[in-house]
């Protein structure tokens, strides 16, 4: 079993910095949305839970099933996810071999 907690450790310090002295995902997420907003120009989006979530959520299956080589099993684990809940997020993204 994977030590989550040491691996989390590893991608950030205690301020919210990687470790390696680059910005955390959070700060990108951040960063994105800033610039998400300003190119709306006083517009309101509609819907943008869904669109962050999915924005999000793709690479990270796409990754995981990566790096678990397909085994679905393993990615679940990984993503602390029911093995069907991560079939049905892979059917969408249309992320299934």
């Amino acid at each position: 079993m994977v030590n989550n907690k040491n691996n989390n450790d590893a991608l950030l310090s205690s301020n919210g910095t990687s470790k390696k002295g680059k910005k955390p995902l959070c700060k990108h997420t951040e960063d994105a949305l800033d610039q998400y907003f300003t190119t709306l120009n006083g517009d309101r989006p509609g819907d943008l839970y869904d669109l962050v979530i999915g924005e999000v959520e793709r690479p990270l299956f796409k990754a995981v099933m990566d790096y678990t080589h397909g085994n679905q099993s393993q990615a679940a684990g990984i993503l602390g996810l029911n093995r069907g809940t991560l079939r049905k997020k892979l059917r969408a993204y249309s992320l299934l071999s």
